[in-house]
């Protein structure tokens, strides 16, 4: 079972001087329970070198368990210092690709082309490709092969529009991602806010929000699994 982890390598929250990029949850969640299922899970980035965690999600998740596990796991501290470019990265070297969400993905996942073409080739053969939260922002720019969004037409969710509102970062981000899906003709789905949800949809499994996490990777795991 070979699961990479696609990160952003975007660190600047566009002009309001706060940092950003993954946020954590979204990586620990889904990163243990597939590696404590014996996955080999690599992590890549469109820069390579280290991948920007956001701050916000540090003192979010500071009292988590999983948050001690990962300052004690120098493994998953050297993959992150150290991540994969994402041009190296090949489809028919993994079975699965999740992309955890946080907001340094608008800015440079949605329109990386390595991210685009492995997302295509990955659908194309079956394989699982899952969003998380604000991460389904990188299945706009996928296409079928005959040119068709790839999510036209198909349920899918990420961070919603309320959800974004609340958070009170609705006018900071350079788009929202539920109304961007929408508009390709998405059968956008959603749950109460900050409640978890996940959609699958054949390979293409998606969730909404930072809870939605560890279901993803269980739907995951469960794919993989299947004879």
């Amino acid at each position: 079972m070979r699961v990479v982890f696609i990160l952003s390598s975007h660190d600047r929250f566009g002009d309001t001087g706060r940092s950003t990029g993954t946020w954590l949850e979204e990586l620990l969640r889904p990163y243990y329970y597939l590696t404590d299922q014996n996955a080999i899970v690599t992590i890549a980035t469109p820069r390579g070198l280290r991948a920007p965690i956001d701050p916000l999600s540090l003192s979010a998740f500071e009292a988590d368990p999983l948050y001690r596990r990962y300052l004690d796991d120098r493994k998953l501290q050297n993959l992150l210092a150290q991540t994969i470019e994402l041009s190296q990265v090949v489809a028919s070297d993994v079975d699965a690709v999740i992309f955890p969400g946080g907001h340094g993905p608008l800015w440079d996942l949605r329109h990386d082309p390595h991210a685009i073409r492995l997302i295509e080739e990955c659908a194309g053969s079956g394989k699982p490709v899952a969003t998380i939260c604000h991460a389904g922002c990188v299945l706009l720019g996928a296409r079928t092969p005959d040119g068709k969004p790839l999510v036209s037409g198909r349920p899918v969710t990420a961070f919603s529009d309320s959800e974004e509102r609340v958070a009170g970062f609705d006018r900071d981000v350079p788009y929202v991602v539920e109304e961007e899906l929408r508009s390709l003709g998405a059968l956008y789905l959603k749950a109460d806010d900050w409640q978890e949800h996940v959609v699958q949809d054949g390979c293409l499994i998606s969730g909404q929000n930072p809870a939605s996490a560890l279901a993803v990777a269980k739907a995951v795991h469960r794919a993989l699994s299947a004879p």
